[in-house]
């Protein structure tokens, strides 16, 4: 018994530094009848107190990943006969938090829209870039549930005629469709029954694009389109060095100055290999076939004179001018801003283009896939966010 008193106090000193009690804290009664019911207290306080740090810390994260969003540069593919001249094809660019107010002035998406396309373009009313909602501009169409998997010249016309009946009018009721040298409305929809188009994704944060609006809705938005120096791909320079500055100016070598799609798509695909915060994807927007013929990849000035009929007449004329060229070529020609095997984007599913998606499942270089990429990994259900066309019918004036 007296084995028993004296190991007593060292076993009651064990149990109390168990329960997280010192020595020299001074017990009520509560505490000396029962020193776990305390000690017990302050261990689940203290669990409760981590477990809520780690949820605000959850929360915070959250809200830095909803507050960036995606924009994309689009190259897009030349066709017919005018691409076959002219091989370098289209640029645009997307972007997943700015929508169309109007085809001419921009504002904040609202919950459920997918964004708009912004591009220049000649023979639109005398307006230097116009903005177009991301379904219409691909598919002619206000919601993707209605996009044909072949359509022939009939369906694209009635779908385009369809469209513009509903929401360009504002752009001048005598706008011409366009033709083989001037272009018109029918640029702004359905371009994908025209044509293949590459979409370089990027992320973008709220405070870029709230000053991109601002830039564009304050802007005097007359044409400054000119084939060599002011064309599509010019404007989506000037668009890319407001998110990074000084990155896009215009190169001599290659393409002698020109800018050009694919020569856009070789800087960002280069800054972006040196910035993984952008989270640089590439996605493959297949041309639904039975209107046109398939479109022809990308090139450049320096390549299209040198790897096409072209060559054969500069080099009976000039044969150092074509060596020049080549040369020209090969400085950046030869280099690959398209994966082997992008991810391909369809209709019924626009997410990887459209939202946002987790650091740890983007790639970290161009073209590389992440596991699940393709699945929606925004917070909000795709089927949930309607392809709204996002124009207002409005009759604007030249600003």
């Amino acid at each position: 018994m007296a084995a028993m008193r004296e190991s007593r106090p060292l076993f009651a000193r064990a149990f109390e530094r168990g329960a997280g009690l010192s020595q020299d804290f001074p017990h009520t009664e509560k505490t000396k009848i029962d020193p776990v019911g305390e000690g017990f207290l302050s261990l689940m306080l203290g669990k409760r107190t981590t477990a809520s740090v780690l949820l605000a810390l959850a929360a915070l994260a959250l809200c830095a990943s909803r507050s960036r969003a995606q924009a994309a540069l689009l190259m897009e593919e030349p066709y017919g006969f005018f691409g076959a001249l002219n091989p370098t094809g289209h640029a645009a660019i997307y972007f997943e938090r700015i929508c169309a107010e109007t085809p001419v002035r921009l504002r904040r998406c609202a919950a459920g829209e997918l964004g708009t396309v912004i591009s220049r373009y000649q023979g639109i009313d005398g307006y230097d870039w116009v903005a177009m909602p991301l379904v219409p501009y691909l598919y002619s169409v206000e919601s993707a549930s209605e996009v044909p998997a072949r359509a022939d010249r009939k369906t694209v016309e009635r779908m385009r005629d369809q469209y513009r009946e509903a929401h360009l009018l504002s752009l001048g009721e005598s706008l011409p469709s366009g033709g083989f040298t001037r272009g018109g409305w029918t640029q702004l929809v359905g371009v994908v029954y025209e044509r293949r188009t590459y979409a370089f994704r990027f992320e973008t944060t709220p405070e870029q694009d709230d000053a991109f609006i601002a830039r564009m809705n304050s802007g005097r938005n007359r044409s400054h389109f000119e084939l060599f120096l002011s064309n599509c791909a010019d404007f989506a320079r000037l668009v890319l060095n407001a998110y990074f500055p000084g990155v896009f100016r215009r190169s001599v070598f290659p393409d002698a100055g020109i800018t050009t799609p694919k020569q856009i798509a070789y800087k960002l695909v280069k800054y972006a290999r040196k910035h993984p915060e952008l989270q640089l994807k590439v996605l493959d927007v297949p041309q639904i076939p039975g209107y046109r013929r398939r479109s022809h990849s990308n090139k450049s000035i320096a390549e299209s004179l040198t790897t096409t009929a072209y060559a054969v007449p500069i080099t009976l004329v000039n044969p150092y001018l074509a060596g020049g060229l080549f040369v020209d070529y090969l400085s950046r020609g030869l280099f690959h801003s398209i994966p082997r095997r992008p991810p391909v984007l369809e209709p019924g599913d626009l997410s990887p283009l459209t939202a946002s998606v987790p650091a740890a499942q983007n790639p970290e270089s161009a073209g590389a896939q992440a596991p699940g990429a393709a699945v929606q990994s925004s917070a909000q259900p795709q089927t949930s966010r309607t392809a709204s066309s996002g124009l207002r019918e409005m009759k604007v004036a030249h600003e």
